[in-house]
C-alpha cells in the first residue's frame, strides 16, 4: 500500500508545483474578479489540477483502502492500476462538475464587479455567509461523517454490481459526498482569489484535518463560525476581498 500512498501524494505535490508556478508574483492573475481570462475548458483543467493539489492528501486513505480491496480481487498489477485510475477519475469528474458551477459564478461576479465595483463587498460577504452556514449545516455533518468512515463506505460500495465502470461509479459516488462536504470551503476562494496560494494551502489544511483528525468535526464548526464573522466584516474590510477588487495596470 506504500506505492498507492506515494502515487497519490506525488500527484498532489506535482499539482501544487503547477499551481504555484501559474501564480506568478509579477501579475494579478487569479486575484481579480471573474474567470481569470480563461475559457471554460482551460478553467476546468486548472480547476482539476487545483482539486488534485488540495484534495488528494485527504482522499488518499479512501483510495488506498479501495486499492486494498482491489488487490484481493485482481492479481495483475496492470488491472489494479487501471481500476484505481477509474476510481480517481470518477472522483475528479465529480469535482469537475462542480467546477462548471464555479465558473458560472465567477463569470457573473466578474461582470457585476466590472459594472458596479461596490458589488464586490456584498458578493464576498455572501460567499463567506454561505460557506459559514454550510459548515454548520446537517448536510456538512452528514457528508463529513461519510468522508471520515472509509470502511463504512466500502461496505456500501461492495453492493455495487461488478463491471467495467464499477470503479468509476464508486469514485463519482465518493466524489459527490466530498463535494457536499467541501463546497463551502471552495467558494471562499471567490472573494479570496482563485489562485491565492496562501488561502488554498490553508483550506487544504482544514480539509485534511476535518477528515482525518479526531477533532475534525469540532474544527469544522469553528471554521464555520469564523466564516460568519468574516461575512459580517467583509462589506467594510476590503483586505478580505482580494479576489473581488479591480486591479488597474500601469
Amino acid at each position: 500500500m506504500a506505492v498507492a500512498w506515494s502515487f497519490m501524494l506525488l500527484l498532489a505535490v506535482l499539482a501544487w508545483v503547477l499551481v504555484v508556478g501559474q501564480a506568478s508574483p509579477d501579475d494579478d492573475m487569479g486575484m481579480e474578479p471573474g474567470t481569470m481570462g480563461l475559457t471554460l475548458p482551460l478553467f476546468l483543467l486548472f480547476w482539476v489540477i487545483m482539486m488534485i493539489a488540495m484534495m488528494f492528501p485527504s482522499v488518499a486513505p479512501v483510495a488506498v483502502t479501495w486499492v486494498r480491496g482491489i488487490g484481493r480481487q485482481s492479481s495483475s498489477g496492470v488491472v489494479r492500476a487501471a481500476r484505481t485510475t477509474q476510481f480517481v477519475g470518477g472522483y475528479l469528474i465529480a469535482w469537475a462538475t462542480f467546477g462548471l458551477f464555479v465558473y458560472g459564478v465567477l463569470a457573473v461576479a466578474g461582470n457585476l464587479v466590472d459594472g458596479h465595483p461596490e458589488a464586490g463587498r456584498w458578493i464576498g460577504a455572501g460567499a463567506f455567509l454561505l460557506a459559514g452556514l454550510h459548515q454548520l449545516s446537517p448536510l456538512k455533518n452528514m457528508c463529513l461523517r461519510h468522508c471520515r468512515s472509509p470502511m463504512g463506505q466500502l461496505a456500501h460500495y461492495a453492493g455495487y454490481r461488478s463491471g467495467g465502470a464499477r470503479d468509476l461509479r464508486v469514485g463519482v459516488h465518493h466524489g459527490l459526498y466530498c463535494v457536499g462536504c467541501c463546497w463551502g470551503l471552495m467558494i471562499v476562494l471567490i472573494p479570496l482569489g482563485m489562485m491565492n496560494i496562501a488561502a488554498m494551502a490553508a483550506l487544504a489544511g482544514v480539509i485534511f484535518l476535518e477528515k482525518l483528525w479526531r477533532l475534525g468535526p469540532l474544527l469544522s464548526t469553528a471554521v464555520g463560525v469564523i466564516f460568519l464573522v468574516l461575512a459580517a466584516l467583509a462589506p467594510f474590510q476590503s483586505w478580505l476581498l482580494p479576489g473581488l477588487e479591480q486591479h488597474t495596470g500601469m
